[in-house]
């Protein structure tokens, strides 16, 4: 297959390097010459000198410009193509592109859900869509061949395509996505700009602030697009989420314990369906928590050790608190005995453990 990117960012050149991967020949454009260059030199296509040139002999077009140039790119692209090329895109919001698309049978909108905090064809990865999913929003007028020609070269990828109206999508992104990062900013923008009797809270911030506001601070040449561009679904989700923090509000006032209690234990019980799509048996998960120092080797000591015990580690994170006190390094182990043999093994090295359940059962 013959494919033609159009915008060579992190996700462009990641669709590139995959597909060329996958056995087909990419060209790629960019209105940013350096863009392309980097593209370039990281081998995920070869430099076009136009769009009309990247687009000529292209079976399909994956356009992957930013989100406030899709849909005018979108519509470029297609103007540019006949009946021989398929368009598709890459952008997060959908309504506004597939409006631009105007009912072109040739459109498929998609999304994947991949990404990384960094940007740029410089961090582009064949392996970023692996398992990913990947949402295509094929409206009444789209071609059902296109749609599956599309389906197909998703799936080669390696990622999950998932079809689903295009406001739908937007909402739930909005509700998955963007309003997470809305809430991430207020959050730490609260506890930068608070002083609590001469404290500073963002440098006493705990595991909590750190943990919630992971993604806060996101690139904002990319932030305020989206949210401008999916602001009616993402104000509706906050206007939910106001009414949600009045409620938390009026047990606080009223000390209401058991609408706390319950408001917790659906929490939990909604954090497990969410570890049970990414876990074979979320219940048994357990945080094997390490102290370690900030020197070189210390985690592949530890990685090592377990790996030949046959130890698995599902997943793990390290916090760092300074060069002096070193940090905490916290694995994800399934099940209990593998926890534990797991902490006596790095105890007899000299390590503090702590163990404890994922979920609390109770």
């Amino acid at each position: 297959m013959q494919i033609a990117i159009v915008g060579t960012g992190l996700i462009g050149a990641s669709v590139g390097l995959a597909a060329q991967r996958a056995g087909a020949t990419v060209a790629g454009w960019d209105v940013d010459d350096r863009a392309l260059g980097v593209a370039v030199e990281r081998g995920a296509v070869s430099a076009a000198g136009s769009l009309e040139e990247a687009l000529a002999g292209a079976e399909l077009a994956v356009v992957a410009a930013p989100i406030a140039a899709l849909p005018a790119q979108v519509a470029a692209v297609l103007g540019a193509t006949g009946d021989s090329t398929t368009v598709t895109d890459v952008g997060s919001t959908k309504a506004s592109v597939v409006a631009a698309a105007a009912g072109s049978p040739r459109f498929v909108g998609g999304h994947p859900i991949a990404g990384l905090e960094s940007r740029g064809a410089e961090h582009a990865s064949a392996g970023i869509f692996e398992g990913a999913t990947w949402f295509l929003t094929p409206t009444a007028q789209t071609d059902n061949e296109r749609h599956r020609a599309v389906h197909g070269f998703v799936s080669s990828l390696g990622a999950v395509p998932v079809a689903i109206d295009p406001v739908a999508h937007d909402r739930l992104v909005a509700l998955t996505s963007h309003v997470p990062h809305v809430l991430a900013n207020v959050v730490v923008n609260q506890a930068g700009a608070t002083r609590v009797e001469g404290h500073e809270p963002l440098a006493n911030a705990g595991g909590s602030l750190r943990d919630m506001t992971r993604i806060a601070g996101a690139n904002p040449r990319i932030w305020t697009d989206i949210f401008l561009d999916n602001a009616d679904a993402v104000r509706e989700v906050l206007a939910e989420h106001r009414r949600r923090i009045e409620q938390v509000e009026a047990a606080l006032a009223e000390g209401d314990a058991g609408f706390l209690a319950r408001w917790i234990g659906e929490a939990s019980q909604n954090r497990r369906r969410m570890l049970d799509v990414a876990y074979d048996d979320a219940g048994a998960l357990h945080h094997v928590r390490v102290h370690v120092p900030d020197r070189p080797g210390v985690l592949q000591g530890i990685t090592q050790a377990l790996g030949a015990e046959r130890i698995n580690i599902e997943d793990f994170e390290l916090e760092h608190i300074s060069p002096e006190r070193g940090g905490t390094l916290t694995l994800l182990v399934t099940g209990a005995d593998d926890a534990q043999r797991a902490a006596a093994l790095l105890e007899s090295q000299g390590y503090d453990v702590l163990v404890s359940a994922v979920l609390d059962e109770d």
